[in-house]
């Protein structure tokens, strides 16, 4: 490695600390000004209560921002390397030397492209790990959350409701199960049984809900009945993959964009995952695939731009840089609200995750084309 590449290299990560620092403290100083007063509401507790928690939930929070704007974040450390060094003319010295621009940029594409790597991590490590952390609101206090569940589904198709779920206890009152098996060469699941309990409790060692005065219903089939009679009978245990931890996701609205791929793979082959939402589990299959590629695209889309030798057109070069940087960040974003729409009667999920790369894609190696070296 080339001592230029190293002090490219260099300017970069500096510029890629700054960017990353200024945008995730922009958002906290932001959320927090708007929302101090829910934080507020448990002053009771203590100033130090409050202010835990308030770190405790941006820390998380902080995790999921990153991932969204980690290529906005990669295209201002450009700006901020290469302005710097064209203020200060380096790059007229560098063109001197004989070395092409296209070359020059080589490091940070490669150190971009590395950077990257943080962002896949981020969405397959951490953020599956702070769910409970991601779901809670301003004024809630974790592990203190309680709330009624409504008919969630398993991977084996069962249903899970309770008149009350203690994310504290991690123990459900009053649950009911729905007992479901899929007919045979249809995608319909019919209704086999159903349980009562006063109270259920997660058991990670079984693998299930524990139950406190359970009671099963057994409903025969209707062509094969031997007796009209209900068939009842104790049971104190409930087999099923409905861990306390994904109670909260299922509660909200686009919990999938919070999942590992291997837990989307997991749900997209389960029993319980109904036809609706097999589109958006494909797209959030490809988008982990064309998310970080695309913020490498805006990131080329940018630099030819942002190379320019003199100080006097980098204001209108930042402009340029940024307005194609937003064009693909907002394409991106109009093609995942479109992807799980149907069009000319199919819904073709993955063909709108792959649409902005390409179209950008061209564009990116028009823009290194055209460079002036």
């Amino acid at each position: 490695m080339k001592i230029l590449d190293r002090y490219v290299m260099k300017q970069f990560l500096i510029g890629y600390v700054i960017a990353l620092l200024v945008t995730l403290g922009m958002f906290v100083t932001l959320d927090l000004f708007v929302n101090l007063d829910e934080f507020a509401e448990h002053a009771d507790l203590g100033a130090g209560a409050v202010l835990w928690n308030i770190i405790s939930y941006y820390s998380a929070h902080m995790v999921l921002w990153f991932r969204d704007m980690a290529g906005v974040i990669t295209v201002i450390a450009a700006v901020f390397s290469l302005a710097r060094m064209t203020k200060n003319n380096e790059l007229i010295a560098i063109m001197a030397s004989g070395m092409s621009l296209k070359r020059f940029i080589a490091p940070i594409v490669v150190l971009a492209a590395a950077l990257m790597g943080l962002q896949v991590l981020d969405q397959e490590m951490l953020i599956p790990r702070l769910v409970q952390q991601l779901m809670r609101g301003h004024d809630e206090l974790p592990g203190t959350k309680q709330y009624d569940l409504w008919f969630a589904s398993d991977s084996n198709g069962n249903l899970v409701s309770a008149f009350r779920f203690n994310e504290g206890t991690r123990a459900m009152e009053n649950p009911f199960f729905i007992l479901r098996q899929r007919i045979a060469r249809t995608d319909r699941m019919a209704v086999v049984g159903r349980i009562k309990a006063q109270r259920a409790v997660y058991d990670a060692s079984r693998g299930g809900w524990t139950l406190t005065g359970g009671q099963l219903l057994r409903i025969p089939d209707s062509e094969n009945a031997t007796s009209t009679g209900p068939q009842t009978a104790p049971v104190d245990f409930f087999a099923s993959d409905l861990t306390p931890e994904q109670i909260p996701m299922r509660r909200q609205e686009g919990y999938k964009s919070l999942l590992s791929s291997a837990q989307l793979l997991h749900l997209a082959g389960s029993h319980g995952t109904r036809q609706s939402d097999l589109a958006e589990l494909y797209l959030q299959k490809h988008s982990r695939i064309t998310d970080p590629i695309l913020n490498l695209v805006m990131l080329l889309v940018a630099l030819p731009v942002l190379v320019c030798r003199d100080p006097r057109n980098m204001k209108t070069a930042i402009l340029i840089s940024f307005a194609a940087s937003t064009g693909c960040f907002v394409l991106t974003f109009i093609c995942k609200m479109f992807a799980t729409e149907v069009f000319f009667n199919q819904v073709r999920p993955e063909l709108w995750a792959w649409a902005p790369i390409f179209l950008f894609v061209p564009i990116a190696f028009i823009q290194l084309d055209s460079m002036k070296t």
